[in-house]
């Protein structure tokens, strides 16, 4: 008897060293264990670096708990597992999961204040096994650390897309939007952003949702370049200390003398961000009695210099039948006045297929009145970003543009070999100086013939920034389409094309992540419902009670003998 306890106890014995010595191991040595497939919970090295910049307490409040539709419970159980992972690098990451509708008499406060924050809630529609209702749900998470708050959106609202299929997309943006929420209220900012003004550029309140957004990571200011004309060395000397120029949508010509201070930032390693239309074509101006307007070639004095950086703008329109819909009045004029959709095709609705981190998992981005882009031979590296579809083709100016033409009937045979025509293009390398071998302008002592490397990004369409107002002039989301009701990725895409001008790489990285969500198809539950139950429900329960029988039927006659 004492043997066969000595031998029970030995097993034992080294179990419990064996845990001990491993407890111990594990105070020295940290480690995770992500068993999935994509490696969903596998923090990026971008995010580890950000994680480590917290010092302080930081606390997070998620706004997405209570009786969630089944979807959104998948993004709930995503985002505390993924915040569970950030909170296992930092124990100062702290977080908690809110209902803002958990109490009927306080419900209608939490969402004003949720509402004066910018966290605007979603209504959707539950099918549950053929019966609908509609559920209010705020995929919002808000991060507070010091004296800053960030909010953190957690659904991305993708155009066209089912409720499943946005909450696929926001799950492959969890680990960016809170990574990124975290960037910007544990780091100062250091880059700075210049806006160029002087030559009728872009008012800011229509690019107003653009920079309140790029404001939360960077210092940005306007530069006018009315200053050259009295002292171009000092403007070229301020613009020197900023990082990135941002040109959208002028309309006046530049002078040579502004011509060689932009020059002169460029060689000096300053990004350029180019929002170029060489038409002047307005959609606003078609809404008039005649339905028409005239689309002629603007002069902007810039073909020079884009010509030394390996690329040109032309003076052309590209129709696309992949536009964007447009809602026009049919029928008789009145109160009883029927709008139907109609496809816009100056209004290119673009989808890109490039893999580069700029525009990978993107969806589709609006351009209007756009044009096309050549790229020259010069060893500068050129990277297509956006293209138009097969089905499309230039139409040279001047022309006519009428919305009648969104009657006109085609076919393929229209579009052969005419259409992926380039819309925005991305050049790094080691930019010439447009005045290299010729007169400059005016007198510079440290003139640059070839510059440092640098990156530029140029789009042929201004409005692709711009965002519409309101009927009480404030501005709407940027790629928001009031006429249509749709969201494009617009702001997604300008953002990527900051970041990445202003190395801010990482980022980017986190966003393009791909990961694999299996899902279940609904329909096919709803048809196979009670072999559905039995399969997840009853077989498990099955299983359990037949492996319970066979071990206590074993045990039994083991030690009965």
């Amino acid at each position: 008897m004492a043997n066969s306890e000595n031998k029970n106890l030995k097993p034992l014995f080294f179990t419990i060293v064996f845990l001990i010595v491993l407890n111990l191991v594990g105070n020295f040595f940290f480690h995770r264990f992500d068993l999935t497939k994509d490696q969903r919970y596998t923090l990026s090295e971008t995010s580890l670096n950000i994680v480590n910049q917290v010092t302080e307490p930081l606390y997070i409040k998620v706004y997405m708990q209570g009786d969630l539709p089944a979807e959104f419970k998948r993004l709930q159980q995503e985002t505390r597992q993924l915040l569970e992972e950030f909170q296992a690098y930092n124990k100062n990451i702290s977080f908690e999961f809110i209902n803002p509708l958990e109490s009927e008499d306080s419900s209608m406060d939490n969402i004003k204040n949720l509402y004066t924050k910018g966290l605007i809630p979603v209504n959707i529609t539950v099918d549950d096994k053929g019966k609908q209702s509609q559920a209010m749900v705020f995929p919002w998470a808000i991060a507070y650390y010091k004296d800053k708050e960030v909010n953190i959106p957690l659904l991305k609202n993708i155009m066209g897309a089912s409720t499943t299929e946005k909450v696929i997309g926001s799950v492959q943006h969890l680990e960016y939007s809170i990574a990124d929420a975290l960037n910007k209220v544990a780091n100062e900012k250091q880059k700075k952003i210049a806006v160029i003004k002087g030559n009728g550029e872009l008012k800011e309140i229509m690019m107003a949702k653009f920079l309140l957004q790029i404001r939360e990571s960077y210092h940005i200011g306007p530069f006018t370049l009315d200053s050259v004309a009295k002292n171009p060395n000092s403007t070229l000397e301020a613009l020197k200390k900023y990082d990135l120029a941002i040109i959208a949508k002028p309309t006046e010509t530049f002078s040579d003398s502004e011509k060689q201070v932009l020059d002169q930032f460029i060689t000096n390693g300053g990004k350029t961000l180019w929002l170029i239309d060489q038409v002047t074509a307005e959609m606003d101006s078609l809404y008039n009695p005649s339905g028409s307007t005239l689309a002629f070639p603007k002069d902007l004095g810039l073909n020079d210099m884009f010509f030394k950086y390996g690329f040109r703008i032309n003076p052309d329109l590209v129709k696309d039948e992949q536009g964007s819909p447009i809602k026009l009045a049919t029928g008789e004029q009145g109160s009883a006045t029927q709008y139907q959709d109609f496809n816009w095709k100056f209004a290119p609705q673009v989808y890109p297929e490039s893999q580069h981190p700029i525009v990978k998992n993107l969806g589709g981005i609006k351009l209007e009145f756009t044009n096309s882009i050549d790229t020259l031979k010069n060893g500068i590296k050129k990277t297509l970003l956006l293209e138009s579809s097969q089905y499309s083709k230039r139409i040279g100016t001047p022309t006519e543009i009428n919305l009648d033409m969104v009657a006109e009937e085609t076919s393929p045979n229209h579009y052969i070999n005419t259409g992926n025509i380039p819309l925005a293009v991305l050049l790094e390398g080691d930019f010439k100086s447009m005045f290299q071998n010729r007169v400059l302008p005016f007198t510079q002592k440290d003139f640059k013939t070839i510059g440092k490397p640098s990156k530029m990004i140029v789009i042929s369409d201004g409005d692709i920034i711009k965002n519409q107002l309101d009927k009480n002039h404030e501005p709407v989301e940027l790629g928001f389409d009031q006429r249509s009701g749709n969201l494009y990725d617009n702001k997604d895409f300008v953002l990527n094309c900051v970041n990445y001008l202003l190395d801010d790489t990482g980022l980017i990285n986190i966003r393009s992540k791909d990961l694999d969500l299996p899902l279940l198809d609904k329909e096919k539950v709803y048809e196979n419902y009670t072999q559905t139950q039995l399969l997840t429900i009853g077989l498990p329960l099955i299983t359990l009670g037949v492996f319970g029988f066979l071990f206590t039927f074993i045990r039994k006659k083991k030690y009965s003998k």
